[in-house]
């Protein structure tokens, strides 16, 4: 769980991007196929939107207007091209999570808004969740997209209510369950509402917003902590997360 947490910090940000290798040749030609392999993978969202889980490296080549050899030229094969995605997901998430989860907005409003990120983005890719979430390759992989992304939200909320709590003088001890709990829940009824649709985004996001609050409101008050939900806290505790090493080399590139 280390190389998880070590992933969630506070106060300063990740380094982006990997430092130079002082040959500028290749430096240029890393910066060539990170650039490409990115093209390619913009490609297979495309795809995937429009052929669904079961894409083929074929649907994929003719989005990027390319051949099948030149894409096994950036991916070893489909399971890598679906890391790839994986990654990219989390990227997409987390772009829209972390400035919800660190809002400067009052308690309702932030728990709405983070959970309208994460909505917002299986509804606009919800072939890509449910191809990590399937979890379908060709070959076992060592990566598990889904499973690493609810154990580094879970680990930063964890954080995050731990810091709350500590400030309103409470046991700090029940933020971790608490947030695995919450993010579970989320995961939960995010698959069930991609499958269902029996409700709008909005509602569902309400409900969840709603359920979440009164389980917050309710331990504080059981502790003699009263919050408005309406006005922002004197303290915006934030945490910084970052999405797992993009592994974005690749193969041999011709």
């Amino acid at each position: 769980m280390s190389a998880v947490t070590d992933r969630v910090k506070r106060g300063k940000a990740p380094k982006a991007g990997e430092p130079a290798t002082g040959d500028a040749r290749r430096d240029r030609w890393r910066k060539h196929r990170v650039a490409r392999r990115a093209e390619f993978v913009e490609a297979a969202l495309k795809a995937l939107d429009e052929h669904g889980p079961d894409l083929a490296m074929e649907d994929v080549a003719v989005a990027a207007g390319v051949t099948k050899p030149v894409l096994y030229r950036h991916f070893a094969d489909k399971a890598d091209l679906y890391v790839a995605l994986g990654q990219r997901g989390t990227e997409l998430l987390f772009s829209r999570l972390v400035p919800a989860i660190n809002a400067e907005l009052a308690p309702v409003p932030r728990i709405r808004m983070a959970l309208d990120a994460f909505f917002g983005v299986i509804e606009e890719h919800p072939n890509l969740y449910r191809l990590l979430a399937r979890g379908s390759f060709d070959k076992p992989i060592d990566a598990d997209v889904v499973a690493e992304d609810k154990e580094l939200i879970a680990t930063a909320l964890s954080a995050l209510l731990g810091d709350y709590m500590r400030m309103f003088e409470m046991d700090s001890g029940a933020a971790e369950p608490w947030a695995y709990g919450i993010v579970g829940m989320v995961q939960n009824t995010g698959e069930w509402w991609l499958e269902r649709r029996s409700m709008s985004r909005d509602s569902v996001v309400e409900y969840l917003t709603q359920i979440i609050w009164a389980a917050i409101d309710g331990l504080c008050r059981q502790r003699g902590v009263v919050i408005d939900p309406n006005l922002p806290l004197e303290e915006n505790k934030v945490v910084l997360l970052s999405a797992a090493p993009d592994h974005t080399e690749g193969t041999d590139v011709g």
